[in-house]
C-alpha cells in the first residue's frame, strides 16, 4: 500500500517551481513562498500559466513524482512522469480481460452498482438530516427508482445494457441534485449537468472536483501497474483514461458531489467567485478554486469505514485501495472487482 502522501496544487499564475537540495520550491514574482522536502510530495497539479524548471522535472521523475499540468480552469493538458511502473504481465492481462464482454460486463455491472448505491446514501441522507428544508417527496421517488434500476443490473445481458442503465439513473439523480442543495439557492441553480464549458455556477464546481478526483484515481492506477487508458465501463477512446473513469464513478456521488454541496451549503463559496464569459462558460476566481483546493485536501485527510477490508482508513487512501483491488481482480487473486460502497 502506498503511504498517503500529499498533492501540492499550484494555481497562483506566474509562480515557477524550481529544486534546491532535496526540495520543491515555489516562488512567484521571484520571492519564495513555499518549500517543502520531496518526500512529503506524491503528486504536483499545476494550474495555468505555472512554470517548472527542467532540473525539476527530471528530479521529481526520478523520485516517482508525477506533475500534471491543467488549464487554469481544470481541463487536463499534459503530465510528466517516469518510467512505466508495475508488472507487464498485469498490463497484458488488463488488455485481455477488456476485450472479453463477460468480464467487462462484469466490472461494468459492479462499479454501476457502487455508483448508484452511494447517489442513494447521498439523497437519502439529505433527508435524513435536513427534512424540514428538502422536498422530501421528491428526494425519496429519485432514491427508490435508482434502487429499482440497482435491482435490474444483474438481469442485464450486456455491457451496453448497463452503461444504459446507468444513464436512467444519472438523469435520475441530476433531476433532484438541485433539491440538495439547501443554502443560496438564489445563487446556486442546478437545471442540469453541462460541460465543456459549464454554464452555470454548480457545474463549474462539480467540473473541477471530477477533474482533481479523475487525477487521484489515475496516479493509483498507475502505483499498482495497471493501464489507465484501457477500461471496462468506459470504451477506449483516445486521450481519455477509461479505467480511471470506471474507478471514479463509485466516488463521484460520496466525495466529489458531497464536497460541492458542502461548500455551499456551508457558505464557503459565494456568487462573488464565479464570473460568466460571453461564450456563456462560467469560471472560478482564484480564491474559490484554492478554497475548493483547501476542502478537497481536508476532505482526503477523513478518516472512513472501507466494509471490504473491514478497517477505517483514510479517504484518500480509498483510491489505492480500490486500484489495488482492481489488480487482484485482474490477476486472478479474487473472484470479482468490490466497488466502495460508502455507509
Amino acid at each position: 500500500m502506498r503511504k498517503l502522501l500529499n498533492t501540492l496544487y499550484v494555481s497562483s499564475q506566474g509562480s515557477y517551481l524550481r529544486r534546491e537540495g532535496e526540495t520543491v520550491v515555489v516562488e512567484r514574482e521571484k520571492q519564495q513562498v513555499l518549500q517543502l522536502p520531496i518526500h512529503t510530495i506524491g503528486d504536483i497539479v499545476c494550474f495555468g500559466n505555472v512554470l517548472c524548471s527542467p532540473f525539476l522535472l527530471g528530479f521529481c521523475a526520478e523520485r516517482d513524482v508525477s506533475i500534471s499540468f491543467l488549464s487554469e480552469h481544470g481541463r487536463f493538458l499534459a503530465a510528466v512522469r517516469g518510467p512505466v511502473r508495475g508488472n507487464v504481465l498485469l498490463r497484458r492481462q488488463q488488455y485481455r480481460l477488456a476485450d472479453d464482454e463477460k468480464t467487462t460486463q462484469g466490472i461494468a455491472a459492479n462499479v454501476v452498482s457502487g455508483k448508484l448505491a452511494n447517489c442513494r446514501v447521498v439523497i437519502n441522507r439529505t433527508v435524513r438530516d435536513h427534512s424540514a428544508k428538502v422536498n422530501v417527496e421528491a428526494l425519496k421517488g429519485a432514491s427508490e427508482k435508482t434502487s429499482k434500476i440497482i435491482e435490474r443490473i444483474p438481469r442485464m445481458n450486456n455491457t451496453d445494457e448497463i452503461r444504459g442503465l446507468e444513464g436512467q439513473a444519472a438523469a435520475e439523480y441530476f433531476r433532484v441534485f438541485d433539491d440538495l442543495i439547501i443554502d443560496q439557492k438564489e445563487t446556486f441553480i442546478f437545471k442540469d449537468r453541462n460541460r465543456r464549458p459549464p454554464l452555470d455556477e454548480v457545474n463549474a464546481l462539480l467540473s473541477f472536483a471530477y477533474t482533481l478526483l479523475a487525477h487521484d484515481v489515475r496516479s493509483a492506477l498507475e502505483t499498482v501497474g495497471l493501464d489507465p487508458a484501457v477500461g471496462f465501463l468506459h470504451r477506449d477512446r483516445s486521450g481519455r483514461p477509461g479505467l480511471a473513469l470506471d474507478v471514479m464513478e463509485e466516488f463521484r456521488p460520496v466525495i466529489a458531489d458531497r464536497l460541492v454541496l458542502s461548500l455551499i451549503n456551508r457558505r464557503q463559496v459565494g456568487k462573488k467567485g464565479f464570473s460568466k464569459a460571453a461564450s456563456g462558460a462560467v469560471t472560478m476566481d482564484d480564491d474559490t478554486r484554492k478554497t475548493v483546493l483547501t476542502e478537497y485536501q481536508n476532505r482526503k485527510q477523513e478518516k472512513i469505514y472501507h466494509p471490504y477490508i473491514e478497517e477505517t482508513v483514510s479517504i484518500g487512501l480509498l483510491f489505492f485501495i480500490q486500484a489495488n483491488l482492481m489488480a487482484r481482480y485482474i490477476r486472478g487473486d479474487i473472484d470479482g472487482y468490490p466497488p466502495f460502497f460508502w455507509r
